[in-house]
């Protein structure tokens, strides 16, 4: 077996959370199958969420700030903030990439969404023209880790909050997909505030496996990430949303 590079991030601010949790069972099971693991602890790397011109030292329009245009340009010129390039390094590194956060407001926190607006950015994770089965990264694959407050109940057919997987799609569809990734089955640890020692004890362990599982199935990397732009038309990104 061929290790695979995987890339887990980690979107918690507590260190001692559950999600570091899950993120440090995965890392050490991939590890022990003889695969590389690189861990990003966007709070604890001090990564910031918002978007805007401290995104690139590169100008596209100094009138307007265009995001499509202005990251189009930072990926022609290598010119993305240092937090922007570190990330996106290692995601074109990674076979195998690992989304870990809570489920805050229906949603993931702020800084992951930040994450996907500022390190995925266009000229890199995406270009005019490929998508979904011709997307940058077609042949690398992913997974969303995911914690709740509220149990399995709620998040049914029935419950009052209703299944957990239309929540889930702006991050596994729009993102992930739409990048190319083969994406696993979503992992969710249901009710995390009110499980017992070895309820954690089992999604650890539960996560852990999907994660090893995923990294065992081939992969094709390809380095389109590097070429995809100089292919693309640039008339859509130049109009304003």
């Amino acid at each position: 077996m061929t290790g695979k590079s995987v890339l887990i991030v980690v979107a918690h601010p507590e260190p001692q959370s559950f999600n570091h949790a899950m993120a440090e069972a995965a890392a050490q099971a991939l590890v022990a199958e003889g695969h590389s693991v690189r861990v990003s602890d966007l709070c604890g790397e001090g990564f910031r969420a918002d978007i805007g011109r401290h995104d690139m030292s590169s100008v596209a329009d100094a009138d307007r700030f265009q995001v499509q245009a202005e990251q189009a340009e930072a990926a022609r010129t290598g010119a993305f903030a240092e937090d922007i390039a570190r990330e996106q390094a290692r995601v074109a590194e990674a076979d195998n990439l690992i989304l870990q956060f809570p489920l805050w407001w229906g949603g993931p926190p702020a800084i992951l969404k930040g994450w996907i607006d500022r390190v995925l950015a266009y000229g890199f994770a995406y270009v005019d023209g490929r998508r979904f089965d011709t997307g940058v990264f077609r042949g690398r694959r992913a997974m969303i880790g995911v914690t709740t407050g509220g149990t399995e109940e709620r998040f049914s057919q029935d419950g009052v909050y209703g299944p957990i997987a239309p929540i889930l799609m702006p991050v596994r569809r729009l993102a992930l997909e739409y990048m190319g990734y083969e994406v696993a089955p979503d992992y969710v640890a249901h009710g995390v505030p009110r499980s017992d020692d070895a309820a954690r004890r089992a999604h650890l362990a539960a996560f852990a496996k999907a994660a090893v599982e995923m990294a065992a199935l081939p992969v094709e990397r390809s380095d389109d990430w590097r070429t995809a732009l100089a292919a693309s038309p640039d008339a859509a990104w130049k109009r304003p949303l």
